[in-house]
């Protein structure tokens, strides 16, 4: 078949010419895919089904590794766990009944492949990405956050990618006017070819304005409007992100996306009002698979049947070929089915906010989607079988043989080598750490990016969690937190997994929220490498059932696989993103002291014990073996319960949790907030749960937080404490005029010296960020 017939290939000429050669594989599907596609057809499928079925049958749309052990984010949900719950698993966001008549949805994504091929338009279009897909909602995005992953901060490479994405999502999200709350950045080689960049977007609407996309409604018409068809993004990440970059075929690097975020803006409030005048019927956002996603998507879960004119699309370029049209992942588009009653009304609005639109077709009762191209027929195919009915694979996993190897291989260190310093040295070390690439502050990435726009922010980076007012009559608003732990994770994927989620819950809870549903971005290497499924396998259970025992239920999601170069996998990165409800956000508790805090009792809440396998302080020692930490949920979810509490009764000035880098970088941080001194004693505790102090300063056991209690709330803050049985212990006081984080009997360490050294890594790597 020449170019020009295969360009043209129409489902007549597919039937009548069965052993005609097509480039499956090129598209990225396997042999056996495409014998199932002619299988479904009847007949081979003409050049623009199999454009189709290569994207919506690729790993990053049909979820073909996964789905089979996400099932149990479903399965594993109880009565209880559904009760705020309006929207769940399965459509473009989930959403969340907040109270007083609000709803909230939210999700996080991956945009890691197309971040390294182009590390600025491949962020801002995860962004933009993600947004659409909380607008098709029906909700107005309120604020963003982006979990990202680097590879070694030292790396050549690392610049161009950490600077590129930076801009990209600061470019992009403060264009929108989004403001960015928080997210965590993470710097480890295993990443070095396979950034991570996982974005989430958060909006608010009311109860009445959810909205579902699906044709339904014989005769209505299908019209996608926003930016013009392009060749940028042809493929995209539908199958960029579905193979590893070892993979060297020019068909696994297609062009990445090119975002206008001034678009997307304009969009958000052209879909807003649609949606309040009931003028569309549902609309669905274009991104992964563009075309292909938004006509099989949305008649498969409407009444079954649409037909579409793909001549009628509007192109940037003219050249391109129905393939690559029903292919490109453009950014800023949109697909919409209105009712013919309301095209005037649609009309006058896409002319109003000056957006571009074309009529494409209707929906029809024929089961079928039908798409012409100059008249001829060029797809012919049941919508299920390319949206949700692709191929399922079980694939083989089993636990790998060097699991038992890293497991035994525990951090060591006496109290007499340099691995555990004491006294000036230990002052020295703790300076050291906190400089080190991984606690280092990220403000050098944070200060890109508008944190304050829209008026709404209560809490953001560098404290637990972001928070945003939804309403300001009451001050209800909602608080937000990414987390991951994946060195814990590949020590132990199931309790490593258990741990993020642990994490993302005690953050939401540590700001006064009570955490009530979880988004995941599950970041992992190939699935065709049995000890890759295995992580994946049990992380998922992991995630399942942590979710069931904390009572939060997993409203949606994303899987990212194939992050892996030359056979190497990144560390196994399940991201946990967690959402509570705060019934009045003025009571929010930042993570550090302040100056009118000083006298103010520093309470440790929970138990620390001798757990330094896969800790920050063991990578600052270059080692990563042993058991992670283990979680107990009941105490996490009672933790958290008593901290939302003790925050909204204005027991506590002052939460952070207790986390990476241990109770030393816990206590740097919370001074460094307002930079407010603190004195420290250590004994009493350390007593109590037999350690040294070394262990008790740099443990990442889990379940632990750390609180500033005003003298007048002492006595009610123990009497909670004690009531529950909850450990706490008291282990110092602020103090305000000290400018010295003083670790009594043991060391002083200036603060200005720890903010000197905290504060600088970043800008003498990638240079000061410019002022303007």
């Amino acid at each position: 078949m020449s170019e020009k017939q295969f360009n043209l290939d129409t489902v007549e000429h597919a039937a009548a010419t069965p052993d005609t050669e097509l480039p499956w594989a090129e598209l990225g599907l396997k042999e056996n895919e495409f014998e199932d596609i002619k299988e479904i057809l009847g007949r081979r499928p003409t050049a623009a089904e199999l454009a189709m079925y290569s994207v919506m049958w690729s790993e990053h749309c049909s979820y073909k590794s996964s789905k089979v052990h996400l099932k149990q984010f479903g399965a594993k949900v109880t009565d209880e766990m559904k009760k705020d719950l309006m929207v769940g698993i399965g459509e473009n966001a989930g959403v969340t009944d907040i109270g007083d008549g609000w709803a909230v949805t939210f999700k996080i994504e991956s945009h890691n492949h197309p971040s390294y091929v182009e590390p600025y338009q491949g962020a801002a279009t995860g962004v933009g990405g993600i947004v659409r897909d909380i607008i098709s909602m029906g909700a107005r995005p309120i604020a963003v956050m982006d979990p990202l992953r680097f590879g070694a901060i030292d790396h050549p490479d690392t610049a161009r990618v950490i600077g590129g994405v930076v801009a990209g999502i600061g470019g992009y999200g403060n264009s929108l006017g989004l403001p960015n709350i928080g997210g965590e950045v993470e710097f480890d080689s295993c990443y070095q070819a396979n950034p991570l960049v996982n974005a989430l977007a958060v909006g608010i609407m009311r109860h009445e304005d959810i909205r579902l996309a699906n044709a339904s409604g014989v005769g209505n018409k299908v019209v996608l409007f926003g930016a013009r068809t392009g060749g940028d993004g042809i493929g995209g990440a539908s199958v960029l992100a579905s193979e590893s970059f070892d993979d060297t075929k020019p068909s696994k690097r297609p062009a990445v996306q090119v975002g206008d975020p001034f678009a997307e803006k304009v969009l958000i409030e052209c879909c807003l009002e649609l949606f309040k005048g009931s003028v569309v019927e549902g609309i669905q956002d274009l991104g992964a698979a563009g075309i292909s996603c938004a006509t099989s998507e949305l008649a498969s879960n409407g009444e079954g049947g649409m037909h579409v004119d793909l001549t009628k699309v509007l192109l940037r370029d003219p050249t391109l070929t129905p393939g690559e049209i029903l292919m490109s992942e453009s950014q800023e588009r949109m697909m919409a089915v209105v009712s013919p009653e309301n095209v005037e009304r649609f009309e006058a609005i896409m002319n109003k906010w000056g957006v571009e639109y074309s009529f494409l077709g209707e929906v029809t009762n024929s089961g079928r989607l039908v798409i012409e191209w100059d008249g001829e027929v060029i797809v012919d195919v049941d919508p299920r079988t390319v949206a949700h009915d692709g191929p399922t694979y079980e694939r083989p996993y089993a636990r790998p043989e060097w699991q038992d190897d890293v497991q035994a291989n525990h951090f060591t260190g006496s109290a007499a080598d340099d691995s555990r310093p004491r006294g000036k040295e230990l002052g020295e070390a703790i300076k050291a750490f906190m400089a080190s690439p991984n606690m280092c502050s990220k403000s050098w990435i944070t200060n890109q990016y508008d944190r304050y726009v829209q008026g709404n922010t209560a809490l953001s980076m560098p404290d637990d969690g972001g928070v945003v007012r939804v309403d300001e009559n009451t001050n209800l608003g909602v608080a937000l937190a990414t987390d991951a732990s994946p060195r814990f994770t590949y020590l132990d994927p199931y309790e490593g997994a258990r741990a993020s989620l642990a994490e993302a819950y005690r953050n939401v809870a540590t700001v006064g929220a009570r955490p009530v549903a979880v988004s995941d971005c599950l970041n992992f290497g190939s699935p065709e490498d049995p000890d890759v499924m295995w992580q994946f396998a049990e992380a998922v259970r992991g995630l399942a059932d942590g979710c069931m025992e904390l009572g939060v239920p997993v409203t949606g999601g994303n899987v990212s696989l194939y992050n892996q170069t030359g056979g190497k996998a990144i560390n196994p990165t399940p991201v946990v993103a967690m959402m509570g409800v705060m019934d009045d956000v003025t009571r929010r508790t930042p993570s550090g002291w302040a100056p009118e805090h000083d006298g103010q009792a520093i309470y440790l809440l929970g138990t620390t014990r001798d757990e330094l396998d896969g800790s920050e302080w063991a990578r600052f020692k270059g080692h990563l073996g042993g058991q992670p930490p283990k979680v107990d949920l009941a105490l996490e979810r009672q933790l958290g319960d008593m901290l939302v509490n003790m925050s909204r009764d204005g027991m506590i000035d002052a939460a952070h949790d207790v986390a990476a880098g241990g109770l030393a970088a816990t206590l740097v941080e919370a001074c460094l907030r307002f930079n407010t001194g603190a004195r420290i004693g250590l004994g009493e505790v350390a007593e109590r749960d037999g350690l040294d102090l070394f262990t008790l300063l740099f443990s990442e056991s889990l379940g632990r937080v750390v609180v500033s209690v005003p003298r007048s709330e002492e006595v009610r803050f123990k009497d909670m404490c004690t009531a529950r049985q909850f450990p706490f212990a008291r282990i110092g006081v602020v103090d305000a005029e000290s400018n010295a984080l003083d670790f009594q009997d043991e060391v002083s360490i200036d603060l200005d010296e720890l903010r000197a050294a905290h504060e600088g890594t970043l800008a003498a790597h990638f240079g000061e960020v410019a002022k303007g």
